[in-house]
């Protein structure tokens, strides 16, 4: 349980959702949006900025597409962010990476602030087994048969997908550990935090796991909706609006259910650099400390050992 904290605005519980951009065209989340809109929840919307020319690890708009650019710069003019999901749907090397971030600030008028990881993307920083260290990356590369074993070489310098110094110099927030507890800040009570020895990152955060439809929905549910509020934490949720949220021209139903339900709370929904920039402030730049990074990794581990995602 982490400590009391006043909210702005007297708002007894904080609530805001990072959207990974994977498979999303303005035609299967338009209308999420619209909702998310209309109940006045603003969240963080990631994007590709530049279209790939190499097959994709997945479908999706990029910010090449006209109609999806205008669209999302109408998102960021109602109050919601716009964040990095790396370059594009498929791996980058360094002068893809620059030319993808230089491509974001020009549409949006700054680097990006919150940025997400595209699972499989080499270039990710601290990705697979860099993520843990000690005895918990053991046991990863061999529960993985060490299919991810140095694969991910954002953060290594000299290589050719490295670009941590462009990172630590233009983003401020990185996700990293993913769990199942619907109050973020319940697993990770000190973020945003630094982590020395992944110099190459500003400030790591974390997130509650809801990658598609019917685990957000479990995640957000009405008993876990009220637990979030009786114990006034926050949830970031991961999740990609993309994937069950809207089908047959329609939002799921119970979708739409909880959220209204949620709206009707007395929350802060606010977007994801808003709320860290919030908790920074609360905190400091808090350090991580050798413990802490410890207990972050071994139940990060066990819930990816339970649910395969994160």
């Amino acid at each position: 349980m982490t400590d009391q904290i006043v909210w702005p605005g007297n708002k007894d519980f904080a609530f805001t959702i990072f959207d990974d951009t994977d498979f999303t065209t303005v035609e299967n989340v338009g209308e999420v949006y619209a909702l998310l809109d209309d109940l006045g929840l603003r969240t963080t919307k990631s994007v590709w900025p530049v279209r790939g020319n190499d097959e994709p690890l997945c479908e999706g708009a990029t910010c090449e597409d006209e109609e999806y650019l205008r669209w999302v710069k109408g998102l960021a003019s109602k109050g919601f962010e716009v964040g990095y999901h790396m370059a594009t749907f498929h791996t980058s090397d360094r002068s893809q990476t620059e030319r993808a971030l230089d491509r974001f600030k020009e549409h949006f008028g700054e680097y990006p602030s919150a940025m997400a990881s595209h699972s499989g993307c080499e270039e990710n920083m601290y990705w697979g087994d860099a993520r843990i260290g000690g005895i918990y990356r053991v046991l990863y590369n061999a529960l993985t048969r060490y299919r991810f074993r140095n694969r991910y070489r954002g953060h290594v310098p000299d290589d050719s997908l490295f670009w941590g110094d462009l990172c630590r110099e233009r983003i401020k927030y990185v996700r990293n550990f993913v769990f199942s507890e619907v109050n973020t800040l319940n697993a990770c009570p000190f973020m945003p935090y630094h982590d020395p020895s992944r110099e190459f990152v500003d400030n790591w955060y974390a997130s509650s796991e809801g990658p598609e439809v019917n685990s957000f929905l479990d995640c957000l549910d009405e008993r876990n909706q009220d637990r979030l509020e009786e114990e006034g934490g926050a949830c970031i949720m991961y999740t990609h609006l993309a994937c069950g949220f809207y089908s047959d021209k329609q939002i799921n139903s119970r979708f739409r259910e909880l959220m209204e339900r949620l709206s009707r709370k007395n929350g802060w929904f606010v977007p994801v650099s808003t709320l860290l920039d919030f908790l920074r402030n609360r905190n400091g730049n808090h350090v991580i400390t050798d413990s802490e990074r410890s207990s972050l990794e071994r139940r990060w581990l066990l819930h990816k050992l339970k649910v395969g995602r994160s």
